[in-house]
């Protein structure tokens, strides 16, 4: 089955000239009087853009988001592909209303008709892995319903078998291939699209952003009705606004252009250090802004988590860069354990500073992201720093964040616009609104566990034998001391958060 799927994809970009994306290299010259000869059957009446377009398409989910993704990079696409594959963002083929009533009738076990007082069965948005349809519920609110394709499952099963595949030919052919975890960044690209073909996940994501912003005044999650939802169908509430790579459109609505990429930058930071759960697909097909300026968030089948050690580790990372503190970005590489302990911190430092120093106090549309994460890759490969993992979707997320910030806003300085936020969730976490948050999350464990103290005392006195008494009190006394010097130590405490709380009126 995988040797029929690798047979198709190389058909598929044959029969739509992609060969010519390669053939254009001065290194495969010599080949394209053979390729040209071997492809003589062909027909190529489309552009090379739209071509590419239309092979993403026929080849099916993974390859129509890795154009979603090239899409937003404008700086390292030519503009004829960049728009075109924007295209890709909702613009996908839709299948047919007759699988949609299937589909319906299965989940529900009863006509479409009985389910909803009206349904629009032609789509609204058709994406790689789903299409959302409008409808009415019975009370008369109006929603969108989010239907799985047909059949996706199996192709996205077959497709990651041979993105393994290649993960294991990246490993024997190339030296540098086992660091990078190639096998590694698949699974984990492969869990999310397991995620995304269960919409009751996908509902859940929803709910939990919705409850992260709620009564935000910059982003809108749409409300999930629970009682329509299944793991092929979501109904959520319909939400009203323009596709946020309309700018004309939203500047001729009175919206402040460079304030809205300035929020977009806010939203995505707060998501990733404030919640540790953030939108992982970010894309403009999955975004829209409402009269008022507000974003709204559509799309959840991919997010991302963070925990606290990476969040304050990338905080860190972040809040050295802006200050341009390349030493403390080196320490930190080496103390977390990404870059061996033998490495010479201030080799490391000279390193990132020559790829770092460069862009700051330009503006974005000066500078490429993804150019400086290129070169800073190249560097991790001297210093045999690993990939992680777990990171590669922020890492994504942040490229999405560069595209949207670029299209929105080329004067966009990012790390003006990060800096503010990052220093105060650090302030937050280790500063003294950090103590004072800790000490009330730990003074109800302190209530329970001071009244037990003389039992305790009781118990370890009365479990001890004659034979053994000597080394009961002995046992005792380190046992008094150390809860001797943990009162004061907490009593202590207690005074100086008492003092703190009460002298800021916290």
């Amino acid at each position: 089955m995988r040797l029929l799927r690798l047979i198709r994809i190389l058909w598929i970009a044959l029969r739509f000239g992609l060969d010519e994306f390669v053939l254009g290299h001065e290194r495969f010259k010599a080949l394209r009087p053979l390729v040209g000869f071997l492809t003589s059957w062909r027909k190529l009446e489309d552009s090379r853009s739209v071509r590419l377009r239309l092979a993403l398409e026929a080849l099916g989910p993974i390859f129509v988001k890795f154009g979603q993704v090239l899409s937003t990079r404008r700086d390292l696409l030519p503009a004829d592909l960049a728009d075109e594959l924007a295209k890709l963002q909702d613009q996908v083929p839709p299948f047919a209303s007759h699988h949609v009533r299937e589909t319906l009738e299965r989940t529900y076990a009863r006509p479409v008709e009985s389910v909803f007082h009206s349904f629009d069965f032609t789509p609204v948005a058709s994406a790689s892995v789903a299409q959302v349809h409008l409808a009415t519920l019975p009370d008369g609110r109006e929603v969108a319903v989010k239907i799985l394709r047909p059949g996706i499952a199996e192709i996205i099963v077959h497709d990651v078998a041979l993105l393994h595949d290649g993960a294991t030919l990246m490993q024997l052919l190339w030296r540098e291939g086992r660091r990078l975890k190639p096998h590694e960044v698949v699974r984990e690209f492969a869990k999310h699209l397991e995620d995304e073909l269960d919409l009751m996940r996908e509902a859940s994501n929803a709910s939990q952003l919705r409850r992260n912003f709620e009564d935000s005044p910059i982003l809108l999650v749409p409300e999930i009705y629970w009682d329509f939802c299944s793991t092929e169908v979501m109904v959520m509430e319909r939400m009203r606004g323009t596709p946020v790579s309309h700018v004309a459109e939203l500047r001729a609505q009175g919206i402040d252009i460079p304030k809205l990429a300035r929020i977009g930058v806010d939203i995505f930071f707060t998501q990733v250090f404030r919640d540790g759960f953030f939108h992982a697909d970010m894309h403009p097909g999955n975004i829209m802004v409402d009269h008022e300026g507000r974003y709204i968030a559509l799309d959840f089948g991919i997010m991302g988590t963070l925990n606290d050690v990476d969040k304050h580790y990338l905080a860190q990372n972040f809040l050295a860069f802006f200050r341009r503190d390349y030493k403390r970005v080196a320490e930190s590489h080496i103390e977390s354990g990404w870059a061996p302990r033998e490495t010479r911190v201030d080799e490391f430092e000279a390193a990132i500073r020559a790829v770092c120093e460069p862009v700051f106090d330009r503006p974005l549309k000066e500078i490429s992201l993804g150019k400086v994460l290129m070169r800073l890759f190249q560097t991790s490969r001297r210093f045999n720093i690993e990939v992680q993992p777990q990171l590669v979707l922020l890492q994504k997320t942040l490229l999405n964040i560069e595209g949207l910030g670029r299209d929105l806003d080329p004067d966009l300085d990012l790390w003006v616009s990060a800096k503010p936020f990052l220093e105060r969730w650090m302030s937050e976490q280790i500063g003294w609104r950090g103590l004072v948050r800790r000490v009330r999350q730990e003074a109800p464990n302190w209530g329970v566990w001071l009244p037990q103290a003389p039992r305790l005392v009781h118990q370890v006195l009365a479990e001890n034998k004659d034979e053994a008494i000597a080394a009961s009190l002995a046992r005792l006394a380190r046992e008094q001391r150390r809860h001797t010097w943990l009162l004061v130590i907490m009593t202590l405490l207690l005074a100086l958060t008492l003092a703190v709380v009460i002298r800021l009126g916290v």
